[in-house]
């Protein structure tokens, strides 16, 4: 720093003072640091000791604190530093005095020298030069700038050298902008000039054809197309009739100015096709003759489906030719028009048969059929096969008639057989209840084949759908179990009835009860054995010994409602039916076990809660709370219905009578406490049971009244205030007595 300032400057730098650090003790080895600094944009100085800070004002050093003396020379505005040591070091223990001048305008200089014997250091910025002409001054390798700024010099040189590039670059700009406006306007100027002339004022005058395209194109881009005509154009080279409305006349004048653009056929006033012209009137002709042939063809079709033509010759399909009749009358023909014969055509290129689906066909007339013929080889010319020639002497294909003879006989046998099993099992057929008695012999057989063979057989011959039943043997193996051979379904319930025992047409028995002529013919009929059929009798065992026969052979009792007329001694009698082989209780319990486990563990499903409005429940409501079977016809949508509103609600097994409880609450409004909940006649009131304990299954349908004890209240009260305090219940014990106080019996 002592060479960059010893050496002299051809400029004169002026520096104003920015900071002073000022030292406040008795050696330069100890004592405590304040600075006071300048604001550059205000003017005030502030004074910072550690975490105080203070404004000082313009006057940083006082108002009386300083001598005054006025130099009229601005460049004598320097600062002097002076100490007794002369080297600027301390002299004993006592640092000496620095003095600060600090100059106040710069017209009329007025300076004020100050004094101090604490200041330490002094900071000064760059104010300005004197007899300096370029504010950029080269020492070395650094540019000194304004505002002492530095650069490199190779930084400095780069950034000339972008600057001029730059304004090279705005330069060229402002150029190619002026030449692309004079442009602009020099071809507005020209299309303005040749749509001026473009008008043909009289039709003796020459004129030029012009595609309106191209001049469109022409009149809005800067760059012109060369020009082109050849969309107006026709294959005669001229231009047709049907281009009136794609071209414009321009007068010769205009026509000269185009030259320029080259390319494209020029069109004169005379240049218009008159082979086209004689073409479109053709085309004309020929519309309103084939619309008139096509009429007249139309009522001869109508007379033929009328079955009045008898002048016959050539057969066409009778469903399109109900097609053809229903079109409209066209001016030429269509894709619709094709295929003629194309369905009554068989795949060896013959006739085929008239009792194939889809083979029907009339005889039409020749003048009508070679008017099918011209418009399908007009449609489709390389399609031969849609429009084959049958005349009224062809012969039907010897091949498709042998097989649909095959398949008619084959349908013959299979009516008689369907007929035949009809009238051997004429109730059965019909689904009407069978008279049985006691002790006789009957067969049972699983009620899904039975309702298979049902509708088999009553089913007619256009209806494919239904399957052929299985193999009865097959299908009475699946009824025992492989452990003890011994029966896995419970006979079905029976009733008691004008002096006979019928089947309760119940939906959750899975066996039917047949007589042994039923059994015997399905044995013949469906591929059976008759012994290895499930028998069944029929005994009536007095209350007194109904325990004892029970115990003797596992068998199904049922109860009868006896009518009024039904004397004493069969009032006091059950029906029982022992099957052969017998039941197998166990293997049944297991299966049964299972099944209620699977029912016990559902998650995500539906069950139906009804509203009821009133002191009682109708009948149709408790019919199907107390029925286990789900209604098909219930929405999942709320439902309002005379007595009430029927909403469904999406539960699992877990959930407890609590949250169903205020499920019902969100959805019907009732408030918990009034809510009396039911299952047919079972009223649910363990809120800590969970649906699972109380054998509330997915499709159930529930039913629950309003009291109206409690006051209605908001169920946001319910949610903040109480907590669902569920039990848990051990899943292995789940659904059984061993649960605390809740019965497992299935409703």
């Amino acid at each position: 720093m002592r060479g960059r300032l010893s050496k002299p400057s051809q400029v004169e730098l002026i520096y104003d003072l920015s900071a002073v650090l000022i030292h406040k003790g008795t050696a330069a080895n100890s004592g405590h640091y304040i600075a006071h600094i300048k604001d550059e944009n205000t003017g005030q100085w502030w004074e910072f000791d550690d975490e105080h800070v203070s404004n000082l004002g313009h006057h940083p050093f006082g108002e009386g604190s300083s001598t005054s003396n006025s130099k009229s020379n601005r460049s004598d505005a320097v600062v002097h530093s002076s100490c007794t040591g002369g080297d600027g070091t301390a002299n004993g223990n006592h640092l000496d005095p620095i003095q600060l001048q600090h100059e106040e305008s710069s017209v009329g200089s007025h300076i004020e020298m100050f004094s101090s014997t604490d200041a330490y250091m002094l900071m000064y910025n760059l104010s300005s030069k004197k007899n300096g002409a370029s504010t950029m001054e080269i020492e070395g390798d650094a540019v000194f700038l304004h505002d002492g700024i530095s650069l490199p010099s190779h930084l400095c040189e780069e950034i000339t050298n972008l600057n001029s590039s730059y304004v090279d670059a705005c330069e060229q700009y402002k150029l190619k902008k002026k030449r692309e406006l004079d442009h602009i306007t020099e071809r507005r100027q020209e299309v303005r000039s040749v749509l001026s002339e473009a008008p043909v004022h009289s039709v003796e005058e020459p004129f030029y054809w012009i595609s309106t395209d191209w001049l469109r194109q022409w009149a809005d881009n800067i760059s012109p197309p060369v020009l082109d005509n050849t969309s107006i154009q026709c294959s005669h080279g001229k231009i047709p009739l049907s281009k009136a409305g794609s071209v414009k006349r321009l007068s010769a004048g205009a026509w000269t100015k185009f030259s320029k653009y080259n390319g494209g056929s020029t069109f004169a006033k005379g240049d218009h096709c008159l082979d086209c012209l004689i073409d479109v009137a053709h085309t004309v002709v020929c519309a309103d003759s084939y619309r008139d042939r096509r009429k007249l063809m139309k009522e001869i079709a109508e007379d033929v489906l009328l079955a009045k033509c008898e002048d016959g010759a050539y057969y066409v399909s009778k469903a399109w030719l109900q097609q053809w009749v229903k079109r409209k009358n066209l001016d030429a023909p269509c894709e619709a028009d094709a295929g003629p014969t194309m369905s009554i055509r068989c795949p060896h290129g013959h006739l085929m048969p008239e009792q194939a689906a889809g083979a029907k066909r009339l005889l039409v007339p020749e003048k009508l059929w070679l008017f099918f013929y011209e418009d399908a080889i007009t449609v489709k010319p390389d399609d031969s096969s849609g429009c084959s020639t049958f005349p009224s002497d062809s012969e039907e294909c010897p091949e498709c008639s042998n097989t649909l003879s095959e398949v008619a006989c084959l349908e013959d046998s299979r009516r008689e057989m369907k007929l035949k099993q009809r009238q051997n099992h004429e109730k059965l057929a019909t689904g009407k209840s069978i008279p049985l008695s006691s002790n006789c012999k009957y067969y049972l057989l699983p009620s899904s084949w039975l309702s298979k063979w049902r509708s088999y057989v009553t089913a007619s011959s256009k209806h494919t759908s239904f399957m052929e039943p299985e193999i009865l043997d097959g299908v009475i193996n699946l009824l025992k179990c492989e452990k003890h051979s011994r029966l896995l379904e419970r006979p079905p319930k029976v009733a008691y009835k004008r002096g006979s025992f019928f089947q309760k047409g119940s939906t959750t028995d899975r066996l039917t009860i047949i007589t042994e002529n039923d059994w015997k013919c399905f044995c013949e009929e469906w591929g059976g054995t008759e012994e290895n059929g499930i028998s069944a009798i029929i005994e009536l065992c007095s209350s007194n010994d109904l325990a004892e026969c029970c115990g003797g052979m596992p068998m199904c009792e049922q109860p009868l409602d006896l009518q009024n007329e039904v004397n004493n001694e069969n009032e006091s009698r059950q029906p029982v039916i022992r099957t052969c082989p017998e039941v197998c209780e166990e293997c049944i319990g297991e299966r049964e076990s299972c099944e209620l486990m699977q029912k016990l563990n559902y998650a995500d499903e539906d069950i139906y809660v009804y509203l009821v409005r009133g002191k009682e429940a109708p009948k149709s409501i408790l019919q199907a709370s107390e029925s286990s079977e789900p209604d098909r016809r219930t929405s999942k949508r709320s439902r309002r219905t005379n007595n009430g509103n029927l909403v469904n609600l999406r539960v699992s097994a877990t959930t407890s009578i609590y949250q169903l409880k205020m499920m019902i609450w969100e959805s019907l409004g009732v408030v918990k406490e009034n809510q009396i909940l039911h299952k047919g006649s079972r009223v649910i009131d363990q809120e800590t049971a969970t649906l699972a304990d109380m054998n509330i299954f997915p499709g159930d349908r529930l039913w629950v009244k309003d009291s109206e004890i409690h006051e209605d209240r908001d169920i946001a009260d319910e949610l903040s205030d109480q907590k669902m305090n569920v039990e848990n219940i051990e899943e292995g014990f789940r659904g059984t007595l061993l649960t605390a106080n809740i019965s497992s019996q299935v409703v």
